[in-house]
């Protein structure tokens, strides 16, 4: 993973301001070096990987690798960290650090959440069973040199932990019905071949290198989805839209500017919003191949980024 030396990016006095909003409990025994550290590590991976897409993919481990010219300034940096999640990222550097409070403070807060989205992921048992086999690796009881390696170490803070949580849990479950695919004999004939080709295909879809990237590709797929609905509505229905939500007109401005009654531009929006939902929906279960559980984060992602690109996409020229 990308890291950076202390204090490269990342002030020790910007660190603790940016601890002090977490607001974590003395008894996490949290110092704001070690909070600096986790901070540099989500900076240098956030500024490496879009200097590696400006750059053609080319890949490298600090900032100072990357090119001039893709090399964030102060004012991005700090309007990223503004960005993060900081009291759950600050949750996770305690709860990998081993913090007993902290882990009593995850595990009363968590638990009844990985085993609702446990269930949804992968059914009643084996849901509450999928949870249960995440805590050894957010623990850590893998050492590599001597050190234990704790799944939080890779929580970055972009997004909720909650959500983070949820990726982590499909990422396993696919991963689970891969195993078990190898072992299990094909279908015999043609149709057992094409069985197990979409079932692969399937699942390729729906895993990811990491949450992270997972949640990239979901706010992608999402973006363009979108696009196209909007670009798809009828031409008053995009400029009702646009007085709406890019002017911040009231019901009864955008009514005097159409010639409806703001009843009637209300109900329209409302037609309006439900099409585009359900184009969205339609698009990203047949197109995109997305399962209810991808979708689910699909739409937790997009309420962290929200509004997207939106304001540019109605802005546009008919």
């Amino acid at each position: 993973m990308p890291s950076s030396p202390a204090g490269q990016f990342v002030s020790i006095e910007l660190a603790r301001g940016l601890l002090q909003k977490g607001a974590a409990p003395a008894e996490w025994n949290l110092t704001v070096e070690r909070f600096q550290l986790a901070l540099e590590r989500s900076v240098a991976h956030r500024f490496t990987s879009a200097a590696s897409h400006l750059s053609g993919g080319a890949s490298s481990n600090t900032l100072s690798n990357t090119p001039s010219h893709a090399s964030p300034d102060a004012r991005a940096i700090r309007a990223y960290l503004d960005s993060l999640h900081a009291a759950d990222l600050a949750l996770a550097c305690a709860c990998s650090d081993g913090n007993a409070a902290a882990w009593d403070f995850f595990m009363a807060r968590f638990r009844s959440e990985l085993y609702r989205a446990g269930r949804a992921i992968a059914g009643e048992s084996a849901g509450r069973e999928l949870a249960d086999s995440l805590y050894a690796e957010l623990y850590g009881l893998r050492e590599v040199a001597g050190q234990r390696k704790s799944l939080f170490d890779y929580f970055l803070g972009r997004s909720k932990l909650t959500t983070w949580l949820h990726a982590i849990l499909a990422q396993r479950h696919v991963d689970g019905i891969r195993r078990a695919r190898r072992t299990e004999p094909l279908e015999e004939g043609e149709a057992g071949e094409h069985a197990y080709a979409a079932q692969q295909s399937s699942l390729a879809n729906s895993a990811a290198s990491s949450p992270d990237l997972e949640r990239n590709r979901f706010l992608a797929i999402l973006q363009t989805v979108l696009t196209a609905a909007l670009d798809a509505l009828e031409p008053r229905d995009r400029l009702r839209l646009a007085y709406y939500y890019v002017e911040g007109l009231t019901l009864a401005e955008i009514g005097r500017l159409v010639g409806e009654h703001e009843a009637t531009v209300s109900r329209k929006l409302e037609r309006t919003r439900r099409e585009i939902r359900k184009h969205v929906e339609g698009a990203l279960r047949q197109e995109k191949k997305l399962s209810a559980a991808q979708l689910q984060l699909c739409y937790e992602y997009a309420r962290e980024e929200w509004p997207f690109d939106l304001t540019r996409a109605l802005s546009q020229e008919e």
